[in-house]
């Protein structure tokens, strides 16, 4: 029996498996691509796998796109992550340890009556020179031109927050075509492993709204770590403040800086049923 949770942060959606006693991710990239498919699968952005520590954390995330393909860290799936085991593996930590592929986090779970409400994750320092992306400075994201195939041309910020993002700002995200700007630069040759992308509105100095194109994925609801990226782009740019609200279509974030200069990202964790995965579906061909 294959039970799965599905949880969403924000309105990015995963399917949540608990593999801390058989330790590693029991599925194939083919099959992960199958149960985020809307129609005939689940339905997720991803596939989160829950695995025994490595390195001295509580546990370790392992998280795949829709497309099958590993990312290294997200925002939304740590946040749902946490929830889930302190709510269903019985891990009940107020202050978690969680590892991933671009380093370990800290989390604070903010509690009522058993309850995870929302979690605060410490995202760690924004990167400015990176493997990912081009160019490189120490100092703030690399400003980058891009020229468009329909003509024209943007400027992209790019940095990682553990997984590379090009920030794009916009004067308004709802008139922006996400749907051809996207997919050309994910894939553009400047991004040898693909990039995330970020259209930005700065409402005010207090909140920016956007919508973020995931490599992987297509269009999403919200992302974690493309808030946290335009969070950084728009300060280090004298565009916002130490602490913001982004406003994504799922939802709000919270982003912050602290003094040490690490990124803080608050947002809620949402527990949404609890299945299984019919036997047949996954070993005779997803019942085609």
């Amino acid at each position: 029996m294959t039970v799965f949770y599905k949880y969403h942060g924000t309105g990015n959606d995963f399917v949540v498996f608990d593999t801390m006693e058989r330790g590693e991710p029991f599925l194939d990239p083919s099959q992960v691509e199958e149960i985020c498919r809307r129609h005939t699968g689940v339905g997720a952005d991803g596939v989160i796998f829950a695995c025994p520590p490595q390195g001295g954390g509580d546990a370790r995330m392992r998280i795949f796109n829709a497309d099958g393909t590993e990312a290294e860290m997200c925002g939304n799936g740590i946040r749902c992550l946490a929830k889930f085991l302190y709510e269903r593996v019985g891990l009940v930590k107020e202050r978690m340890f969680i590892e991933t592929g671009a380093g370990t986090r800290e989390l604070s779970l903010r509690v009522t009556g058993g309850i995870v409400n929302s979690v605060d994750v410490d995202m760690g320092f924004p990167e400015f020179v990176s493997a990912d992306i081009p160019g490189g400075g120490a100092d703030g994201p690399v400003r980058t031109v891009i020229g468009l195939p329909q003509g024209g041309e943007v400027i992209s910020f790019c940095l990682s927050m553990g997984n590379p993002h090009c920030v794009v700002f916009v004067p308004r995200v709802e008139e922006t075509p996400v749907d051809l700007w996207g997919p050309f630069l994910e894939r553009h040759p400047l991004f040898p492993n693909r990039i995330n992308v970020e259209f930005v509105e700065v409402v005010d100095e207090r909140h920016l709204k956007i919508r973020v194109w995931e490599r992987g994925v297509g269009e999403t609801q919200a992302c974690g770590t493309g808030a946290c990226a335009a969070f950084v782009t728009a300060l280090s740019l004298g565009k916002g403040s130490p602490s913001m609200e982004v406003i994504l279509p799922g939802g709000t974030l919270v982003i912050s800086a602290d003094e040490g200069g690490h990124v803080h990202l608050t947002g809620p964790a949402v527990e949404v049923f609890r299945g299984e995965i019919s036997p047949g579906w996954l070993e005779h061909g997803f019942g085609r």
